[in-house]
């Protein structure tokens, strides 16, 4: 491909040092890594509300698209993966990969090659966490990909985003309660809120994202061995590198088995396929897109505990997985994101509130958190988590980058702190997230209780394998429905009481709770129509 004069810079692509962070010299020329392009789509999806999958349709009702169809009609043309391939090898970059279902194609290159193909200066940071490799400002390509070429990530490599769990201390090596607290097994919480009975997820796959830690598969058979559950299979899969590293139990081992052991208490006969990546906007857009158009695992329902404020992405970073979690729509595949851990200010500290991503997709299912309390089989109170607003309280609040979806345009979403405008709304659902009834897990050897809107996000995959068993088809993009012609309908427990900061809890949907905790089995049947 012939050098062009003029460049296009791609939109949302602006990128500024994390805060504190200050540069400590140019990356060595030599320093060698992969970058993924995101290409445009053949073909755009229908979008919600206008007669696809994504309207407010019984899942009974809807038509989804196979993976194999969905890249037929939707992945990227063979032309556009051409003109990037001719691109590359113009400014001495490798193809290491093509995917045309993910829209990716993975170039390998050092930073003086891939500072001249992108238009980008790289430097290392440092800042408190470590250091990274990072760029300030645009991204640019020649203006001939202008078209073709909607995102460029791994260029810089700071951490993206965070684990959403809190943990109690052991004492003594037993399972932990705080003081006027009490825990609950994955089982117990099924029970109270009442899941469908005699079903476990066979046949079903339920994805985890994953962006560090691991899990060893000696906790897992003591964990189900002592719930008396089956084990479950679990398959650790690698993407851009990222492997099942487990450590100890004071690392991102807590989430990664957190994740599995709720989600598999709840479907212990599902496939519980664990995608690892790296900490990075790539590794995480990486992991995403390798789970939506996995055609080996085919997993019906993904679960993500990992997340951070809109404010630290970049446009075309949440552009960019939000067009992934539409393809998990048109595929009939729910996504559950957590909605965040530290109340409405969702960990930046300028006093004013934020929403978490990918929570805040409007492709996403948003699980936010609660405060539990049983009496029995039943439940006694269940309010909004909110132990300290800053640190330990469900995220929630208004979306200032996606607008309001037509789904929630009858949900009263408050406008964005400050101002007359409106976007979307976050969370959709809830569940117990307290650590103060919290969860009892294993890691690494250890008993422990953990809490955090982590443990929603694979509660609520685990329950929706259940119904994807029992209806034989997914129930896919939840959202619609519940907003529309699911809405009041008695199908969740209303949280009433509490606020994240910012918001407070009211009848019918908060930005809190939203629409509040699963009453599964009325749920399952309202969804079979």
């Amino acid at each position: 491909m012939a050098t062009s004069s003029t460049r296009y810079t791609i939109p949302g692509s602006e990128k500024s040092p994390m805060p504190g962070a200050r540069a400590m010299r140019d990356a060595a020329p030599d320093e060698r890594f992969e970058v993924t392009v995101r290409l445009r789509a053949r073909s755009r999806l229908r979008g919600v509300g206008d007669g696809g999958v994504q309207a407010d349709q019984l899942p009974g009702q809807r038509q989804y698209l196979s993976r194999e169809a969905y890249e037929a009609s939707h992945g990227a043309e063979d032309a556009d993966i051409a003109k990037v391939a001719a691109f590359a090898q113009a400014h001495k970059l490798v193809v290491v990969e093509t995917n045309a279902a993910r829209r990716s194609v993975v170039l390998s290159g050092t930073s003086s090659t891939f500072g001249a193909a992108f238009g980008v200066s790289l430097q290392h940071f440092e800042h408190d966490g470590g250091t990274y490799r990072g760029r300030s400002g645009s991204i640019s390509v020649p203006s001939e990909l202008a078209e073709v070429v909607e995102g460029v990530f791994g260029l810089d490599n700071r951490p993206q985003a965070d684990a959403h769990f809190q943990r109690q201390q052991p004492e003594g090596g037993a399972v932990a309660t705080r003081a006027g607290g009490a825990s609950f097994s994955p089982p117990q919480l099924a029970g109270l809120y009442q899941f469908p009975t005699g079903l476990d997820g066979s046949g079903q796959c339920i994805g985890i994202i994953e962006l560090g830690g691991g899990f060893k598969p000696a906790d897992i058979k003591a964990y189900f061995t002592a719930l008396n559950l089956p084990v479950p299979t679990v398959k650790a899969i690698s993407v851009d590198g990222g492997k099942n590293h487990p450590t100890n139990a004071n690392s991102a081992d807590g989430e990664v088995m957190l994740d599995i052991e709720v989600a598999a208490a709840i479907a212990p006969k599902a496939v519980i396929a664990v995608y690892f990546a790296p900490n990075t906007n790539q590794g995480f857009l990486d992991a995403i897109t390798t789970a939506v158009h996995d055609k080996v695992n085919k997993p019906s329902v993904i679960s993500i505990s990992w997340g951070s404020a809109e404010s630290r992405w970049t446009g075309q970073a949440m552009t960019q997985m939000d067009q992934a979690f539409q393809a998990a729509a048109a595929m009939g595949v729910t996504v559950c994101c957590a909605a965040g851990d530290n109340g409405s200010g969702d960990g930046v500290n300028d006093g004013q509130p934020h929403v978490d991503f990918p929570a805040s997709s409007p492709f996403a299912l948003g699980c936010g958190g609660t405060k539990l309390t049983a009496s029995g089989n039943t439940i006694s109170a269940e309010v909004v988590w909110n132990a300290n607003p800053q640190t330990s309280a469900t995220g929630g609040g208004v979306s200032g980058f996606f607008p309001l979806p037509a789904y929630q345009q009858n949900a009263h979403v408050p406008p964005i702190a400050g101002g007359t405008k409106t976007g979307r709304g976050v969370p959709d659902v809830a569940g117990d997230a307290d650590p103060a009834s919290g969860y009892n897990v294993r890691v690494d050897g250890q008993n422990f209780v953990i809490g955090g809107t982590s443990a929603v996000a694979p509660l609520w995959a685990g329950l929706i394998a259940l119904f994807n068993q029992k209806l034989g088809h997914p129930v896919g993009y939840l959202n619609p429905l519940i907003y529309g012609s699911l809405a009041g309908k008695g199908l969740f427990n209303d949280i009433v009481s509490g606020n994240n900061g910012s918001y407070a809890a009211g009848p019918g949907w908060d930005a809190c709770t939203g629409w509040g905790s699963p009453i599964g089995a009325k749920l399952l049947k309202a969804l079979g129509g």
